[in-house]
Protein backbone atom coordinates (compact mmCIF):
# COMPACT_ATOMS: atom_id res chain seq x y z
CA UNK A 1 0.00 0.00 0.00
CA UNK A 2 0.57 3.47 -0.54
CA UNK A 3 2.27 6.25 1.90
CA UNK A 4 1.33 9.08 1.60
CA UNK A 5 2.93 12.65 3.33
CA UNK A 6 1.31 16.52 2.67
CA UNK A 7 3.98 19.12 3.43
CA UNK A 8 1.43 22.26 3.88
CA UNK A 9 2.78 25.69 3.89
CA UNK A 10 1.12 28.89 4.87
CA UNK A 11 0.23 32.14 2.52
CA UNK A 12 2.62 30.92 0.41
CA UNK A 13 2.18 32.89 -2.74
CA UNK A 14 2.54 30.67 -5.94
CA UNK A 15 5.43 32.91 -7.31
CA UNK A 16 8.10 32.30 -4.89
CA UNK A 17 8.72 29.26 -7.08
CA UNK A 18 11.25 29.20 -10.14
CA UNK A 19 8.71 27.57 -12.40
CA UNK A 20 6.67 30.37 -11.89
CA UNK A 21 9.20 32.82 -12.61
CA UNK A 22 10.98 33.90 -9.48
CA UNK A 23 14.32 34.12 -10.49
CA UNK A 24 15.77 34.23 -6.76
CA UNK A 25 16.36 30.17 -6.55
CA UNK A 26 13.72 30.20 -3.43
CA UNK A 27 13.11 26.72 -4.22
CA UNK A 28 15.15 24.60 -6.47
CA UNK A 29 13.94 21.48 -3.66
CA UNK A 30 10.62 22.09 -4.70
CA UNK A 31 10.80 23.38 -8.58
CA UNK A 32 12.72 19.72 -8.69
CA UNK A 33 10.45 17.41 -6.97
CA UNK A 34 7.58 19.19 -9.53
CA UNK A 35 9.59 19.14 -12.48
CA UNK A 36 10.46 15.21 -11.70
CA UNK A 37 6.39 14.87 -10.64
CA UNK A 38 3.40 16.37 -11.42
CA UNK A 39 3.54 20.01 -11.50
CA UNK A 40 -0.45 22.10 -11.22
CA UNK A 41 0.93 25.28 -12.33
CA UNK A 42 -2.60 26.61 -12.35
CA UNK A 43 -3.68 25.61 -8.74
CA UNK A 44 -5.65 27.70 -6.53
CA UNK A 45 -7.30 28.05 -3.17
CA UNK A 46 -11.20 28.02 -2.65
CA UNK A 47 -10.93 30.38 0.57
CA UNK A 48 -7.87 32.18 1.03
CA UNK A 49 -7.70 32.21 4.50
CA UNK A 50 -6.31 29.83 7.35
CA UNK A 51 -8.97 28.12 8.76
CA UNK A 52 -11.90 27.02 6.03
CA UNK A 53 -8.77 26.46 3.76
CA UNK A 54 -7.94 23.52 6.18
CA UNK A 55 -11.07 22.70 6.61
CA UNK A 56 -11.46 22.03 2.85
CA UNK A 57 -8.33 19.70 2.69
CA UNK A 58 -9.07 17.69 5.34
CA UNK A 59 -12.74 17.39 4.88
CA UNK A 60 -12.77 18.10 0.95
CA UNK A 61 -15.84 20.08 1.08
CA UNK A 62 -16.10 23.49 0.59
CA UNK A 63 -16.15 26.08 4.11
CA UNK A 64 -20.10 26.75 3.71
CA UNK A 65 -20.21 22.53 3.85
CA UNK A 66 -18.31 21.96 7.03
CA UNK A 67 -19.23 25.66 8.45
CA UNK A 68 -15.70 26.47 9.12
CA UNK A 69 -16.16 29.91 6.62
CA UNK A 70 -13.82 31.60 8.88
CA UNK A 71 -11.23 31.43 11.33
CA UNK A 72 -12.47 30.63 15.03
CA UNK A 73 -15.05 28.06 14.33
CA UNK A 74 -14.18 24.40 15.30
CA UNK A 75 -14.22 21.15 12.66
CA UNK A 76 -17.74 19.51 13.33
CA UNK A 77 -16.73 16.44 15.97
CA UNK A 78 -18.98 14.09 12.94
CA UNK A 79 -17.07 15.70 10.10
CA UNK A 80 -15.52 12.81 8.07
CA UNK A 81 -11.24 13.64 7.22
CA UNK A 82 -8.89 12.45 5.30
CA UNK A 83 -7.77 11.01 8.61
CA UNK A 84 -10.63 8.97 8.96
CA UNK A 85 -10.94 7.74 5.60
CA UNK A 86 -7.20 6.34 6.06
CA UNK A 87 -7.30 5.01 9.38
CA UNK A 88 -10.55 3.15 8.17
CA UNK A 89 -8.39 2.11 5.46
CA UNK A 90 -5.74 0.25 7.92
CA UNK A 91 -2.88 3.40 8.01
CA UNK A 92 -1.46 4.65 11.02
CA UNK A 93 -2.27 8.52 10.90
CA UNK A 94 0.25 11.19 12.06
CA UNK A 95 -0.02 15.48 11.74
CA UNK A 96 3.28 17.67 13.02
CA UNK A 97 2.67 21.75 13.22
CA UNK A 98 -0.80 23.93 12.71
CA UNK A 99 -4.24 22.53 13.17
CA UNK A 100 -6.14 25.45 13.55
CA UNK A 101 -9.16 23.73 13.44
CA UNK A 102 -10.29 23.43 16.71
CA UNK A 103 -10.78 27.03 18.92
CA UNK A 104 -7.92 26.23 21.19
CA UNK A 105 -5.76 28.98 20.57
CA UNK A 106 -2.56 28.47 22.51
CA UNK A 107 -4.34 25.68 24.65
CA UNK A 108 -3.82 21.71 24.18
CA UNK A 109 -6.19 20.51 21.44
CA UNK A 110 -8.27 17.65 22.97
CA UNK A 111 -8.28 14.30 21.11
CA UNK A 112 -11.74 14.61 20.02
CA UNK A 113 -10.92 17.85 17.81
CA UNK A 114 -7.71 16.21 16.24
CA UNK A 115 -9.68 15.19 13.28
CA UNK A 116 -8.81 11.60 13.69
CA UNK A 117 -5.09 12.12 13.30
CA UNK A 118 -3.58 9.19 15.73
CA UNK A 119 -0.14 10.39 16.48
CA UNK A 120 -0.15 14.24 16.79
CA UNK A 121 2.77 16.76 17.82
CA UNK A 122 0.74 20.16 17.20
CA UNK A 123 -1.10 23.27 18.46
CA UNK A 124 -3.87 24.83 17.03
CA UNK A 125 -3.09 28.64 16.29
CA UNK A 126 0.74 28.31 16.63
CA UNK A 127 1.70 32.08 15.64
CA UNK A 128 0.36 33.00 19.31
CA UNK A 129 1.68 29.94 20.92
CA UNK A 130 5.13 30.48 19.32
CA UNK A 131 7.68 32.27 17.31
CA UNK A 132 10.47 32.02 14.88
CA UNK A 133 12.72 30.79 17.98
CA UNK A 134 10.94 29.82 20.12
CA UNK A 135 8.73 26.61 18.49
CA UNK A 136 6.11 24.74 20.82
CA UNK A 137 3.94 22.15 19.61
CA UNK A 138 1.99 19.37 21.90
CA UNK A 139 2.02 16.04 22.28
CA UNK A 140 -0.68 13.80 22.01
CA UNK A 141 -0.78 13.72 25.74
CA UNK A 142 -1.30 17.41 25.82
CA UNK A 143 2.40 18.20 26.82
CA UNK A 144 4.19 21.38 25.68
CA UNK A 145 7.06 20.67 24.09
CA UNK A 146 9.90 23.54 23.45
CA UNK A 147 11.63 22.92 20.53
CA UNK A 148 15.60 24.12 19.42
CA UNK A 149 15.81 25.71 16.28
CA UNK A 150 13.86 27.84 13.71
CA UNK A 151 10.15 26.73 13.88
CA UNK A 152 9.95 25.53 10.42
CA UNK A 153 13.36 23.02 10.89
CA UNK A 154 11.48 22.31 14.25
CA UNK A 155 8.40 20.73 12.79
CA UNK A 156 10.63 19.55 9.85
CA UNK A 157 12.50 17.44 12.35
CA UNK A 158 9.83 16.14 14.28
CA UNK A 159 8.37 15.21 10.84
CA UNK A 160 11.97 13.11 9.76
CA UNK A 161 11.74 11.28 13.37
CA UNK A 162 7.99 9.96 12.52
CA UNK A 163 9.43 8.48 9.27
CA UNK A 164 12.65 7.19 11.12
CA UNK A 165 10.34 4.96 12.81
CA UNK A 166 9.57 1.09 12.07
CA UNK A 167 6.06 1.32 9.97
CA UNK A 168 4.07 -1.94 10.20
CA UNK A 169 1.65 -0.44 8.16
CA UNK A 170 1.13 2.24 5.94
CA UNK A 171 1.11 6.01 6.85
CA UNK A 172 -0.28 9.28 6.11
CA UNK A 173 1.79 12.19 7.72
CA UNK A 174 0.45 15.59 7.68
CA UNK A 175 2.85 18.11 7.74
CA UNK A 176 1.64 21.89 8.66
CA UNK A 177 3.93 24.57 8.86
CA UNK A 178 3.11 28.17 9.66
CA UNK A 179 5.87 29.52 7.88
CA UNK A 180 6.03 32.16 5.39
CA UNK A 181 3.06 34.03 7.49
CA UNK A 182 3.70 36.58 9.26
CA UNK A 183 4.07 36.69 12.93
CA UNK A 184 0.62 37.97 14.06
CA UNK A 185 2.18 39.69 17.50
CA UNK A 186 4.42 41.96 15.87
CA UNK A 187 3.34 42.33 11.77
CA UNK A 188 6.88 40.69 10.70
CA UNK A 189 7.72 37.95 8.83
CA UNK A 190 10.85 36.81 10.76
CA UNK A 191 13.07 34.97 8.35
CA UNK A 192 15.75 32.97 9.45
CA UNK A 193 18.91 34.88 11.09
CA UNK A 194 20.76 36.45 7.85
CA UNK A 195 18.09 35.74 5.38
CA UNK A 196 16.28 38.27 5.32
CA UNK A 197 19.23 40.24 4.26
CA UNK A 198 20.16 38.24 1.23
CA UNK A 199 16.94 39.22 -0.54
CA UNK A 200 15.99 42.75 0.26
CA UNK A 201 15.88 45.15 -2.34
CA UNK A 202 15.84 42.62 -4.62
CA UNK A 203 13.16 41.40 -7.38
CA UNK A 204 9.66 42.33 -6.50
CA UNK A 205 6.71 40.25 -8.73
CA UNK A 206 4.38 43.28 -10.98
CA UNK A 207 1.46 43.46 -8.86
CA UNK A 208 3.44 44.56 -5.95
CA UNK A 209 5.75 46.53 -7.52
CA UNK A 210 2.85 48.44 -8.99
CA UNK A 211 0.79 48.72 -5.94
CA UNK A 212 3.14 48.86 -3.16
CA UNK A 213 1.63 48.14 -0.20
CA UNK A 214 3.75 46.72 2.71
CA UNK A 215 6.02 44.97 0.34
CA UNK A 216 9.16 46.93 0.67
CA UNK A 217 8.51 46.14 4.79
CA UNK A 218 7.99 42.60 4.70
CA UNK A 219 9.67 41.06 1.24
CA UNK A 220 13.23 39.93 1.85
CA UNK A 221 11.83 38.89 5.03
CA UNK A 222 9.39 36.73 3.26
CA UNK A 223 11.73 35.16 0.74
CA UNK A 224 14.10 34.18 3.40
CA UNK A 225 11.33 32.41 4.75
CA UNK A 226 10.32 30.93 1.87
CA UNK A 227 13.76 29.79 1.04
CA UNK A 228 14.32 27.97 4.66
CA UNK A 229 11.30 26.02 4.02
CA UNK A 230 12.38 24.77 0.74
CA UNK A 231 15.47 23.54 2.21
CA UNK A 232 13.84 22.14 5.11
CA UNK A 233 11.22 20.21 1.91
CA UNK A 234 14.30 19.24 0.55
CA UNK A 235 15.70 17.64 3.91
CA UNK A 236 12.09 15.62 4.09
CA UNK A 237 12.44 14.38 0.92
CA UNK A 238 16.10 13.35 1.19
CA UNK A 239 14.59 11.42 4.54
CA UNK A 240 12.35 9.73 2.50
CA UNK A 241 15.18 8.47 0.40
CA UNK A 242 17.52 7.14 3.38
CA UNK A 243 14.78 5.45 4.87
CA UNK A 244 13.86 3.34 1.73
CA UNK A 245 10.69 5.13 1.55
CA UNK A 246 10.66 7.68 -1.03
CA UNK A 247 9.63 5.20 -4.19
CA UNK A 248 6.62 3.73 -1.75
CA UNK A 249 5.43 7.24 -0.85
CA UNK A 250 3.10 9.83 -3.17
CA UNK A 251 3.87 13.69 -1.62
CA UNK A 252 1.80 16.76 -1.78
CA UNK A 253 3.80 20.16 -1.47
CA UNK A 254 0.50 22.70 -1.22
CA UNK A 255 -0.05 25.91 0.82
CA UNK A 256 -3.60 27.23 1.92
CA UNK A 257 -3.47 30.28 0.34
CA UNK A 258 -1.27 33.66 -1.00
CA UNK A 259 -0.46 36.65 -0.26
CA UNK A 260 -0.57 40.10 -1.98
CA UNK A 261 1.18 42.19 1.04
CA UNK A 262 -1.91 44.82 1.80
CA UNK A 263 -2.08 45.76 -1.57
CA UNK A 264 -5.86 44.54 -2.23
CA UNK A 265 -7.09 45.43 1.28
CA UNK A 266 -5.56 46.28 4.71
CA UNK A 267 -3.93 42.66 4.95
CA UNK A 268 -2.76 39.90 3.20
CA UNK A 269 -5.16 37.99 1.90
CA UNK A 270 -9.18 37.56 1.82
CA UNK A 271 -9.40 38.22 -1.80
CA UNK A 272 -10.23 37.11 -5.34
CA UNK A 273 -7.08 38.19 -7.10
CA UNK A 274 -3.82 36.20 -8.01
CA UNK A 275 -1.72 36.96 -5.73
CA UNK A 276 -4.40 35.97 -2.40
CA UNK A 277 -6.14 32.42 -4.44
CA UNK A 278 -3.25 31.26 -6.60
CA UNK A 279 -0.94 28.45 -5.13
CA UNK A 280 2.14 26.46 -5.78
CA UNK A 281 0.85 22.80 -5.90
CA UNK A 282 3.22 19.58 -7.20
CA UNK A 283 2.57 15.65 -6.21
CA UNK A 284 5.68 13.04 -6.88
CA UNK A 285 5.67 9.35 -6.33
CA UNK A 286 3.30 6.84 -7.29
CA UNK A 287 1.14 7.73 -10.38
CA UNK A 288 2.69 11.37 -10.29
CA UNK A 289 6.41 10.22 -10.86
CA UNK A 290 6.99 11.73 -14.48
CA UNK A 291 4.01 13.51 -14.83
CA UNK A 292 5.08 16.51 -16.32
CA UNK A 293 2.46 19.29 -16.19
CA UNK A 294 -1.40 19.37 -15.48
CA UNK A 295 -2.61 22.42 -16.93
CA UNK A 296 -6.00 22.24 -16.27
CA UNK A 297 -7.30 24.51 -13.63
CA UNK A 298 -7.31 22.58 -9.67
CA UNK A 299 -8.05 23.54 -6.37
CA UNK A 300 -7.83 22.63 -2.99
CA UNK A 301 -11.36 21.00 -3.40
CA UNK A 302 -9.69 18.57 -5.58
CA UNK A 303 -7.00 17.50 -3.16
CA UNK A 304 -8.75 15.19 -1.04
CA UNK A 305 -10.05 13.25 -3.88
CA UNK A 306 -6.47 13.11 -5.56
CA UNK A 307 -5.01 11.58 -2.32
CA UNK A 308 -7.79 9.23 -1.86
CA UNK A 309 -7.21 8.17 -5.17
CA UNK A 310 -3.69 7.60 -5.20
CA UNK A 311 -4.28 5.16 -2.10
CA UNK A 312 -6.86 3.49 -3.96
CA UNK A 313 -9.47 4.68 -1.71
CA UNK A 314 -12.93 5.81 -2.51
CA UNK A 315 -13.33 9.38 -3.26
CA UNK A 316 -17.16 9.22 -4.61
CA UNK A 317 -18.96 11.47 -2.57
CA UNK A 318 -16.28 14.26 -2.80
CA UNK A 319 -17.01 17.74 -4.88
CA UNK A 320 -13.41 17.78 -6.19
CA UNK A 321 -12.11 16.12 -9.43
CA UNK A 322 -8.89 14.23 -8.82
CA UNK A 323 -5.68 15.50 -10.47
CA UNK A 324 -4.99 11.95 -12.42
CA UNK A 325 -8.64 12.08 -13.64
CA UNK A 326 -7.22 14.54 -15.96
CA UNK A 327 -8.69 17.81 -16.46
CA UNK A 328 -12.07 19.29 -14.30
CA UNK A 329 -13.86 22.04 -14.11
CA UNK A 330 -13.45 24.57 -16.61
CA UNK A 331 -13.36 27.13 -13.83
CA UNK A 332 -12.28 27.56 -9.79
CA UNK A 333 -14.77 28.52 -7.09
CA UNK A 334 -13.75 30.50 -4.40
CA UNK A 335 -15.63 31.75 -1.33
CA UNK A 336 -14.20 34.39 0.39
CA UNK A 337 -14.73 35.85 4.35
CA UNK A 338 -14.07 38.00 6.99
CA UNK A 339 -12.82 40.84 5.01
CA UNK A 340 -16.37 40.67 3.12
CA UNK A 341 -19.10 37.79 2.08
CA UNK A 342 -17.53 37.25 -1.38
CA UNK A 343 -17.85 34.83 -3.86
CA UNK A 344 -15.52 34.54 -7.48
CA UNK A 345 -15.07 32.77 -10.11
CA UNK A 346 -11.21 32.06 -11.82
CA UNK A 347 -11.57 30.72 -15.22
CA UNK A 348 -8.38 30.40 -17.65
CA UNK A 349 -8.51 34.00 -18.89
CA UNK A 350 -11.30 35.57 -16.20
CA UNK A 351 -11.67 36.45 -12.74
CA UNK A 352 -15.18 37.18 -11.66
CA UNK A 353 -15.90 38.57 -8.60
CA UNK A 354 -19.07 39.72 -6.32
CA UNK A 355 -19.37 41.04 -2.95
CA UNK A 356 -22.31 41.41 -0.55
CA UNK A 357 -22.68 44.84 0.42
CA UNK A 358 -25.37 44.20 3.46
CA UNK A 359 -23.40 41.00 4.86
CA UNK A 360 -20.89 40.57 7.53
CA UNK A 361 -17.87 38.72 6.48
CA UNK A 362 -17.36 37.52 10.02
CA UNK A 363 -20.97 36.82 11.02
CA UNK A 364 -22.68 35.52 7.71
CA UNK A 365 -21.33 32.78 5.65
CA UNK A 366 -23.86 33.61 2.95
CA UNK A 367 -26.05 36.21 1.65
CA UNK A 368 -29.21 36.37 -0.59
CA UNK A 369 -27.66 39.04 -2.49
CA UNK A 370 -24.28 40.17 -4.02
CA UNK A 371 -22.93 43.27 -6.51
CA UNK A 372 -20.37 42.40 -9.00
CA UNK A 373 -17.34 44.03 -8.03
CA UNK A 374 -14.15 42.56 -10.24
CA UNK A 375 -13.42 41.75 -13.70
CA UNK A 376 -10.34 40.66 -14.97
CA UNK A 377 -9.17 39.54 -18.30
CA UNK A 378 -5.68 37.80 -17.66
CA UNK A 379 -4.45 37.50 -20.89
CA UNK A 380 -4.48 40.87 -21.34
CA UNK A 381 -4.41 41.88 -17.77
CA UNK A 382 -1.78 39.06 -15.78
CA UNK A 383 -1.66 41.16 -12.85
CA UNK A 384 -5.12 42.36 -12.52
CA UNK A 385 -4.13 46.07 -12.64
CA UNK A 386 -7.18 46.90 -14.37
CA UNK A 387 -11.18 46.45 -13.35
CA UNK A 388 -13.38 45.69 -16.16
CA UNK A 389 -16.02 45.28 -13.85
CA UNK A 390 -19.48 47.42 -15.37
CA UNK A 391 -17.59 47.76 -18.67
CA UNK A 392 -19.94 47.92 -21.33
CA UNK A 393 -18.18 46.15 -23.72
CA UNK A 394 -18.02 43.15 -21.14
CA UNK A 395 -21.74 43.25 -20.63
CA UNK A 396 -22.43 40.08 -21.99
CA UNK A 397 -19.08 38.20 -21.00
CA UNK A 398 -19.96 39.45 -17.41
CA UNK A 399 -23.39 37.63 -17.36
CA UNK A 400 -22.36 34.24 -18.93
CA UNK A 401 -19.86 34.13 -16.26
CA UNK A 402 -22.58 35.64 -13.41
CA UNK A 403 -24.66 32.48 -14.35
CA UNK A 404 -22.05 29.91 -14.07
CA UNK A 405 -20.79 31.74 -10.85
CA UNK A 406 -24.65 30.91 -9.57
CA UNK A 407 -24.82 27.52 -10.47
CA UNK A 408 -21.33 27.00 -8.57
CA UNK A 409 -22.96 28.70 -5.42
CA UNK A 410 -26.31 26.19 -5.86
CA UNK A 411 -24.13 23.20 -6.25
CA UNK A 412 -21.68 23.96 -3.14
CA UNK A 413 -25.29 23.82 -1.13
CA UNK A 414 -25.65 27.92 -0.81
CA UNK A 415 -29.05 29.20 -0.78
CA UNK A 416 -30.23 30.73 -3.52
CA UNK A 417 -29.07 34.54 -4.36
CA UNK A 418 -29.03 37.31 -7.03
CA UNK A 419 -26.04 38.93 -8.63
CA UNK A 420 -26.83 42.30 -9.37
CA UNK A 421 -24.69 44.39 -12.47
CA UNK A 422 -21.91 46.62 -11.80
CA UNK A 423 -22.65 50.01 -12.38
CA UNK A 424 -22.49 50.50 -16.48
CA UNK A 425 -19.14 52.00 -17.23
CA UNK A 426 -18.56 53.43 -21.21
CA UNK A 427 -15.76 51.37 -22.59
CA UNK A 428 -14.28 53.24 -25.66
CA UNK A 429 -12.92 50.69 -28.46
CA UNK A 430 -12.63 47.92 -25.85
CA UNK A 431 -14.54 45.14 -27.41
CA UNK A 432 -14.56 40.95 -26.40
CA UNK A 433 -15.33 38.06 -27.97
CA UNK A 434 -18.54 37.33 -27.97
CA UNK A 435 -17.94 33.37 -27.72
CA UNK A 436 -18.07 31.53 -24.29
CA UNK A 437 -15.22 32.79 -22.00
CA UNK A 438 -12.70 30.25 -20.84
Amino acid sequence: MTNVVVFLTDQQRYDTMGLHGNPLDLTPNLDRFAAEGTFCPTAFTNQPVCAPARAMIQTGRYPTETGVYRNGIPLPADAVTLAHRFTGAGYDTAYVGKWHLAGTDDRPVPPESRGGYGHWLAADVVEFLSDAYDSRLYDGDGTLHRLPGYRSDTYVDAAIDYLARPHERPFLLFVSLIEPHHQNTRDDYPAPDGYRERYEGRWVPPDLAALGGSTHQHLGGYWGMVKRVDEGFGRLLDALHSTGLRDDTVVCHATDHGCHFKTRNDEYKRSAHDASIRIPLAFGGPGFAGGGRHDGLVSLVDLAPTLLAAAGLDHADLPGHPVQAGPGPAEVYVQISESQVGRAIRTARWTYAVRAPNADGWADPCAGTYVETELYDLAADPYQLTNLAGYESHRALADTLRARLLARMAAAGEPAATIEPAPARPSGQLRVDSGEPR
